[in-house]
């Protein structure tokens, strides 16, 4: 009885037992399946269209993991089983294939990775600097200037690449190393807001030296052309300039090797190392670069380090850490023509840019940054000896003083006036320092209508010193912004970013800079003729903060420092105020011979005005109403008083008649004019400043006239290049061209007599220039490359300002190497 009983207890128990296992299995093997890696996307070509039925491949160590297809609305779905580092191979028809960075993915994340093809022959490119957000250059509605990193592959600096852009006026003082200044659409030197790794690297102020920037560890370099407080804040009155360091992505380790030789004791070594693994990704480099360049006691100098550490702590969730150190000392011969002697100094540098970037993006789309970034800059100029001949002067006060002269020279200016003399040398003993910590925050959503909402919060603290023989001054400034922007997109036609921000500084309070940005593109980008045109405008402010040296020349440091509290309150005069912008531009891109031939056109309208100059105890006291008392306290004090115009227009044409083969050129003309001034020689009423070797010819012996062009910026500038490029062979020739443009030989009272004789007239009185650069490289094998460098072909020694000779032809012959990698 309890047998029989028993059996189908036993036989219900064994099937329930069975029925669990099933159970299991299938619960462990769903739960495997749901251990993936899901990256998830929309397929867009360059104007925001969806593109059906792409091929999207996962791509992980080289191999392929996972493949899907775009469906009717250009979304994609793609898994893998393991985790790692990933890239996306996307291909279609009609469309060049584009393979997107490298990321992470773990395997219960899910990724949001959007991409973009491109239709064009040459890639499509992101622009950062325009919105704040990447976004296709062909959505961009602002004139964007992109040097890729190839480009940048045989050069020592980024000098010569900046010329190969529109609206760019370089200007290098001396030879290499020496001080370069980057003057856009008619603009300051100052006016240049510079990132790297979107760090805020200018001095305080704006002042930005290019010569001294190693091209090792970049990507490549972006300029957007144009003011752009409303993103950037204050600085970016002309244009903004964005470096980037590279990131590692190959899984296994990359070691490169770069080195070469060349004429004037010239010698550079590079290192880098670079990789990824699991979470992280890093890159590291190292260059060391010396020459002694053509003139005597002009030897250079420099090294850069560069580190770019990246970590995954989830899919959406990124740290990052990047450096960027510059060391740097070149020598001070002055301006050489103007003595024939060099003089004997050192002007060293030392530059760090640091920041720790916390990075998320939620779904897709929602994404939000914070970014903790230093500057740590310091300068010193020392003169070591006297060289030339000591004159004394005594005027009977019992107190006499000596200086140094140069040698018995002709300047001659390339509007052909000359003069003839001996001048003093001047070279100033100082010491500054410019340090910033800022910190940025950014948060961005992306609406279901195409619309992208965002909000910018910066705080600056920045500190400075400026110590000379004269003085020596402290300064601290704590500035705050607000920004908040929208973009957006209607039908893939009309693309549209508009919005502003609102600046509290320290020196001059709170300002506002608006900018609004339209683009249309009536006919779509295809392979016939005349197929692809977009027509853009563009209207911004900009605001600019002092110098560490204007501020401390302002007259109301100058007041303070004599303690005429009294007249500060009478006159109610206050610190400097912002230096304000306008930016106007329209252009048009023109696609000819489908994306083979494309033409490219703008026009631009800048007024900068409330700019600092030095005003003469006449203006005080006629035109600003200080008393004379106040006038001749001071030591020409700085003022928001100069205004002055540029417009213009640039051309670019772009063509690639053969698969290797690729043409380029731009022109850019320059109408600039000053509007307003009071400086000693503009308030003057024809009683400016002159040589009395040439009478009745006014000169701005320190700064151009009411009426003239500013100093250092052509009338016309251009460039071209012819480029083939092969698997095996590359090769490269490049011009920068540059006509005569006003300026001064700045030796008003420097002749042997302490008067004006070596001044000479402003109107186009440095000379123009054509500087042809040509480079070649030949792959041996995937390890091993050797490559050429040849500068300045026609060895013209104009290419600086007047008085500073250039390099003649150089030549640089060297090898790269790569070990690891895939």
């Amino acid at each position: 009885m309890s047998f029989v009983l028993i059996m189908p207890v036993a036989a219900r128990f064994m099937k329930t037992v069975r029925l669990a296992l099933v159970v299991a299995v299938l619960m462990f093997g769903c739960g495997v399946f749901a251990r993936a890696v899901i990256v998830r996307g929309t397929v867009t070509d360059p104007l925001g269209a969806v593109v059906r039925g792409a091929r999207i491949q996962l791509i992980q160590g080289g191999k392929e993991v996972s493949h899907g297809f775009a469906g009717a609305d250009g979304t994609f779905e793609v898994r893998s089983g393991t985790q790692g580092r990933f890239v996306l191979l996307t291909s279609a028809l009609s469309f060049t294939p584009g393979v997107s960075a490298d990321f992470y993915g773990g395997r219960t994340d899910v990724v949001t990775h959007n991409v973009t093809l491109s239709v064009a022959t040459v890639t499509t490119a992101v622009s950062v600097t325009a919105t704040g957000i990447p976004t296709p250059i062909q959505q961009v509605s602002s004139a964007i200037s992109l040097v890729p990193m190839a480009d940048l592959s045989t050069r020592v600096g980024v000098v010569d690449e900046l010329r190969q852009s529109l609206g760019v006026a370089v200007v290098q003082t001396g030879q290499t190393g020496g001080v370069t200044s980057l003057f856009v659409r008619g603009g300051s030197s100052t006016a240049n807001k510079v990132l790297i790794d979107g760090i805020s690297a200018n001095d305080v102020g704006g002042v930005f030296d290019f010569g001294t920037v190693s091209s090792t560890g970049l990507t490549g370099i972006e300029m957007y052309r144009g003011a752009n407080s409303a993103l950037y804040g204050t600085d970016a009155g002309a244009s903004v300039v964005n470096f980037v360091t590279p990131r590692g992505n190959s899984e296994r380790p990359v070691l490169n090797y770069s080195g070469d030789a060349g004429n004037f004791h010239t010698w550079r070594n590079e290192v880098a190392l670079s990789g990824a693994h699991k979470r992280l990704d890093y890159y590291g480099a190292y260059s060391r670069f010396d020459t002694s360049n053509a003139l005597q006691r002009d030897r250079y100098h420099s090294s850069t380090s560069v580190a770019n550490l990246g970590y995954n702590f989830t899919t959406n969730t990124q740290g990052r850490f990047t450096l960027r150190d510059g060391v740097s000392g070149t020598g001070l011969p002055s301006a050489h023509d103007f003595y024939g002697i060099s003089s004997d100094g050192k002007q060293a540098d030392q530059d760090l840019y640091s920041g720790l970037t916390l990075e998320n993006r939620l779904g897709g789309n929602w994404h939000n940054l914070v970014r903790y970034g230093i500057a740590r800059k310091r300068e010193q100029q020392h003169a070591f000896t006297n060289v030339g001949t000591p004159i004394t002067f005594d005027f009977g006060d019992g107190s006499p003083f000596t200086l140094y002269y140069g040698n018995v020279v002709t300047i001659r200016g390339a509007n052909g006036y000359t003069a003839t003399g001996r001048a003093s040398f001047f070279l100033p003993e100082q010491d500054s320092d410019s340090n910033r910590d800022e910190l940025y925050y950014q948060s961005d959503y992306t609406f279901p209508w195409h619309i992208t909402a965002l909000f910018g919060f910066r705080y600056q603290n920045e500190r400075g010193s400026f110590v000379s023989a004269f003085s020596s001054e402290k300064i601290q400034r704590t500035n705050f912004q607000y920004t908040l922007q929208f973009q957006g997109e209607i039908k893939n036609r009309f693309f549209y970013s508009l919005g502003g921000d609102v600046e509290k500084n320290h020196l001059y309070g709170i300002t506002g800079t608006p900018r609004i940005g339209l683009s249309y593109v009536p006919v779509r980008p295809g392979r016939k003729y005349f197929r692809g045109t977009k027509i853009r405008a563009n209207v911004a402010t900009g605001v600019q903060e002092p110098t560490l040296a204007l501020e401390f020349a302002s007259l109301y440091r100058q007041l303070l420092s004599i303690g005429d509290t009294a007249d500060i309150a009478r006159f109610h005069v206050t610190p400097p105020g912002p230096q304000r912008s306008r930016s106007y531009d329209i252009g048009v891109d023109q696609n000819i011979k489908g994306e083979k031939l494309i033409f490219k056109a703008g026009y631009f309208h800048n007024v900068f005005d409330h700019q600092l100059e030095g005003v003469g105890p006449g203006a005080l006291v006629q035109s600003f109403g200080y008393s004379p008392n106040v006038a001749n306290s001071v030591f020409t004090p700085y003022l928001n008083s100069l205004a002055f115009r540029a417009q213009g227009f640039e051309t670019e044409l772009q063509y690639q008649p053969f698969t290797h083969v690729f043409l380029r050129g731009g022109y850019t003309y320059l109408d600039s004019v000053v509007l307003r001034s009071f400086s000693s020689d503009a308030f003057s009423n024809g009683t400016a400043s002159s040589n009395p070797n040439l009478p009745g010819v006014a000169i701005g012996a320190e700064g151009p006239l009411v009426g003239a062009r500013p100093f250092r910026r052509p009338p016309h500038t251009g460039f071209f290049a012819v480029q083939y490029a092969s698997p095996r062979f590359s090769a490269a020739l490049k011009g920068a061209l540059a006509s005569r443009s006003d300026d001064s030989t700045f030796l008003d009272g420097f002749d042997t007599n302490l008067g004006n004789s070596l001044v000479l007239p402003n109107r186009d009185l440095a000379f123009g220039y054509a500087k042809l650069d040509f480079n070649t490289s030949l792959v041996v094998s995937k390890h091993f490359i050797v490559f050429t460098e040849l500068g300045n072909l026609l060895g013209q020694q104009h290419i600086g300002p007047i008085g500073y000779p250039g390099l003649p032809m150089t030549f640089r012959s060297g090898l790269k190497i790569r070990i690891g990698g895939l």
